[in-house]
């Protein structure tokens, strides 16, 4: 069976195959593609969405939007399930082999092609055509669409930028680096008095490694991934990039990095204590909850790139988006569901929970007055132009060459977080450790895509 096949392959770099007792793909054919409700259509049944809105303002937005649907579908039952994105690739893929999947969920765009490849998800292009499909970017909508059959839909999105600190720039006279050379040296300029010029995460239950390289290796025109999927690590570029940030870990960062994850990492630019940061405008909001008094004084750039004269650059972005379950016993509940969040009310509430860290994945809402008017997008106008134009460039991390399933498990196996805390605490040579999570990861690749 190839679902369990893929998941005696995968699951072992997460839980342990322990959790391998059975199979869940019976379950996952309990519906299939059922077509969108119409309107006043009655709608019965319950339904689970597990999410990772963990935050309280766009949690209670979703909440709210459950408890409408039940009164407006008095048949109707949303059990709403919350976890961290960490946990979620946990439970998602130790559920589809018992057969403990929801009906919907939220997912990240490089986990929708490991789900797609499992066979575990319904299309939805009969959705984003009752919605629109013209009000959405075909980027978005490209990212979780394999053989003209659309299987995620954008609910938000974001993208990868440089977060500074202007007062600390200011103290020190520094302008703001447009390289990777100079931020490398105001970062370390500015690593003092309690204060790190920029984190470097490497922990391994994360993929905020994966994602720094990314960013270094795609600034200088190469990629993680060759043109036939094959993960590169050892070409100049990639030994370019590993060089580079286990250099600034050394010399910028804390050393306890060598184990963060994405919230960690954020964590100490949220509480002032680095002057550098690559996030979306997440930023914002944790900043705003932990030092309020510094939210004067950050701000957003684009990325560093190889050479001053270098376009700027948009290397990473985020669509994120929704999906059906192919086990669920009601998609045509969870698909009426999903398109209430997109009332127009509605989904300016819910970008509003994170102002400027959830852009709009549909057209005519950045431009509207109730969402141009609050006073967080106001204030960081210049941010947000500058992820927005980050987000017209970027692309997910490995989609270079279309989404695929290598993508997936190129972030989502942490291979290369391990490589580098095996080169920082083991002392490695740069070049063996790439080239023993080269040979892991392409295995990896081999075996999942083996008939």
């Amino acid at each position: 069976m190839k679902l369990k096949k893929l998941l005696s392959i995968l699951l072992p770099a997460v839980i342990g195959s322990a959790v391998l007792g059975g199979c869940g793909e019976d379950k996952s054919t309990a519906s299939v593609n059922a077509t969108m409700p119409k309107e006043n259509q009655e709608l019965a049944g319950n339904i689970t969405f597990w999410h990772s809105f963990t935050q309280g303002p766009r949690l209670e937005v979703i909440q709210q939007a459950a408890k409408d649907f039940e009164q407006k579908h008095t048949k109707v039952r949303i059990k709403i399930e919350t976890f961290s994105w960490n946990d979620f690739y946990t439970k998602w893929t130790t559920g589809l082999s018992s057969g403990n999947v929801p009906d919907m969920s939220t997912a990240l765009p490089n986990q929708v092609i490991e789900m797609i490849n499992f066979g575990a998800l319904q299309p939805l292009g009969d959705l984003i055509d009752d919605i629109g499909r013209d009000k959405f970017a075909e980027g978005a909508i490209n990212e979780g669409t394999i053989q003209g059959q659309n299987y995620s839909i954008p609910l938000y999105s974001h993208a990868q930028v440089m977060w500074i600190r202007k007062d600390l720039l200011a103290k020190h006279n520094l302008p703001v680096p447009k390289t990777w050379s100079e931020l490398y040296d105001t970062a370390k300029t500015l690593t003092q008095d309690g204060i790190y010029g920029l984190s470097v995460p490497m922990g391994s239950n994360d993929f905020i490694a994966t994602r720094f390289l990314n960013l270094y290796v795609r600034s200088a025109g190469g990629s993680l991934l060759t043109k036939d999927l094959k993960v590169d690590l050892t070409s100049p570029i990639a030994q370019d990039g590993i060089k580079y940030w286990v250099k600034m870990y050394k010399d910028t960062s804390p050393k306890d990095s060598v184990n963060y994850n994405v919230l960690q990492q954020a964590t100490l630019y949220y509480q002032g204590k680095t002057a550098f940061d690559f996030n979306s405008g997440f930023q914002i909001g944790g900043v705003k909850a932990n030092s309020p008094q510094l939210l004067e004084q950050i701000d957003a750039y684009p990325l560093p790139r190889i050479n001053a004269t270098d376009p700027e650059v948009g290397i990473e972005r985020a669509n994120i988006p929704m999906v059906v379950w192919k086990a669920s016993k009601h998609p045509d509940i969870a698909k009426a569901f999903m398109k209430t969040l997109y009332d127009k009310e509605r989904y300016i509430q819910f970008l509003k929970a994170v102002p400027v860290g959830m852009l709009p994945a549909i057209k005519g809402i950045s431009d509207d007055p109730a969402y141009r008017e609050d006073p967080m997008i106001k204030q960081f106008n210049h941010a947000e132009q500058v992820i927005s134009s980050a987000l017209e460039q970027g692309i997910a991390i490995g989609y270079e060459h279309g989404p695929s399933v290598q993508a997936g498990i190129l972030t989502n196996q942490h291979i290369i977080e391990k490589m580098f805390q095996e080169i920082v605490v083991n002392g490695t040579d740069p070049m063996v450790a790439a080239q023993k999570a080269e040979k892991e990861l392409n295995a990896l690749f081999e075996a999942v895509i083996a008939p």
